[in-house]
């Protein structure tokens, strides 16, 4: 078992797609995910609490650029020129592989509720990051929390559509995107 190979992470998500993808969420132990990326089941722990946080990996970091990308806004710019930024700082770091393996990323957890359940926990988590970052920058915080909700959905509107192999557009140009989208969806509220 190749136990020093670099990537162990990386190798443990993807297993644990193809593994979920093929046999099911429910189906799949972590001993089988840890095979898969020829590691041991104590190495996956390691880098993971269960199965579950294995599909959800890097939500600290994504919390993080959130944040740091709000921050890094110009002092001049709004509370959602603000959350676009943090949305440029998000999007800039995925890769083609995060790109290549979306679609089955979201086919997975759209199939099991548990999954499903954890992915608007890390929503949430992110939109409290952000929220905590426009807070920092003295937005009030009614104003904070719903810049920070739209970005969060901004992002899952434009990852869904990154993803998919017809788009031409970056991830960054589709979250902006569908941050004017939605303000102007909650600007024909009235």
């Amino acid at each position: 078992m190749a136990r020093w190979e670099p990537n162990a992470r990386q190798r443990l998500v993807l297993a644990a797609l193809d593994l979920f993808t093929e046999q099911g969420y429910d189906n799949t132990t972590v001993i089988q995910i840890a095979e898969r990326a020829g590691l041991t089941k104590a190495t996956f722990f390691r880098h993971f609490a269960d199965k579950r946080e294995v599909l959800f990996a890097g939500q600290e970091v994504h919390s993080r650029l959130l944040a740091d990308g709000a921050a890094a806004a110009p002092d001049s710019a709004t509370p959602l020129e603000a959350a676009a930024a943090a949305l440029d700082a998000l999007t800039a770091s995925f890769t083609a592989e995060q790109r290549e393996f979306g679609p089955r990323l979201l086919t997975v957890i759209a199939g099991n509720p548990e999954l499903q359940e954890r992915a608007l926990f890390k929503g949430a988590a992110l939109a409290a990051a952000l929220t905590s970052a426009l807070g920092k920058r003295g937005v009030p915080d009614l104003t904070a929390a719903l810049a920070a909700e739209l970005a969060v959905r901004a992002f899952h509107r434009a990852f869904e559509n990154w993803v998919d192999p017809a788009s031409q557009q970056t991830f960054s140009e589709l979250a902006r995107q569908a941050l004017d989208q939605l303000r102007a969806a909650a600007a024909a509220l009235g």
